[in-house]
């Protein structure tokens, strides 16, 4: 458990370490303090690959060839389908729940907008992430605790605080728990690394559509709550399906020692 504390607050030192760094560079090149979204790609992409690289330099979290070895496409395509379905039931169940601070809005706004913001949130982010919570934080956890799911838990838990927006904590918590299912049901990150790529690249794409933050589903679907409820249960024939079939095919590269 503390070791994960300390691989937590490492990836949080190493992203406020390069904003800060980020700023001062910028006000003495710019003598202005405030960042320019530019800028705040800037910090993204290098904390990223700064953590990437630390986590992978020292072998808190490992990369192997393995799982790729064993031919694992099927899963790969599950996890981006179960992806893309869990959007709408997930952004539905947000809408239920008492508003929560978005402490972020009109920053990840901006990034969002921008072409380069892709980089940073659509694929050097679920890179990083996944290397971090899933390859070396729950990794850790899973050997000190005899019940998975409690390790799956913590790990989805710190994932939604890591996020450090309330507004954004109940979907990472329950995103946290199905890459957690899937990291320990196949030992590898790669089957993580596929869903959040899909997921953010999905959040980019329609805030470019959409780019109004207080977009609700009923705005979209026409003012009609049983079109929204439509969609939820249209979504759900993807997601439950692809989360089946995830079952089905996750296997790891050798089998668990029981």
């Amino acid at each position: 458990m503390k070791k994960s504390i300390a691989h937590v607050f490492i990836f949080l030192s190493i992203q406020a370490i390069v904003s800060m760094a980020v700023r001062v560079v910028w006000k003495l090149l710019t003598g202005v303090p405030d960042l320019t979204v530019g800028a705040i790609i800037t910090a993204s992409v290098l904390s990223n690959v700064l953590a990437l690289a630390l986590f992978l330099g020292l072998r808190w979290a490992e990369v192997s060839p393995n799982w790729l070895r064993t031919r694992p496409w099927m899963v790969l395509a599950w996890s981006v389908i179960a992806s893309v379905g869990l959007v709408i039931p997930s952004t539905w169940l947000q809408e239920q729940m008492p508003e929560l601070p978005n402490l972020v809005e009109e920053q990840f706004g901006q990034v969002l907008s921008n072409r380069w913001g892709y980089l940073a949130v659509g694929l050097l982010a679920p890179m990083a992430e996944e290397v971090v919570f899933r390859g070396a934080v729950l990794r850790s956890l899973l050997a000190s605790f005899r019940l998975p799911w409690v390790a799956i838990a913590i790990s989805a838990l710190l994932f939604a605080a890591v996020h450090l927006n309330p507004a954004q904590m109940p979907h990472a918590f329950l995103v946290g728990m199905l890459l957690g299912w899937m990291y320990w049901r196949t030992g590898s990150i790669l089957p993580g690394m596929a869903y959040h790529w899909a997921n953010n690249s999905v959040a980019y794409v329609i805030y470019n559509v959409y780019p109004d933050p207080d977009l609700k589903l009923i705005d979209l679907f026409g003012g009609s709550q049983q079109h929204v409820l439509a969609a939820v249960g249209f979504s759900m024939l993807i997601l439950l399906p692809a989360l089946y079939q995830l079952h089905v095919w996750m296997r790891p590269a050798t089998p668990r020692l029981h």
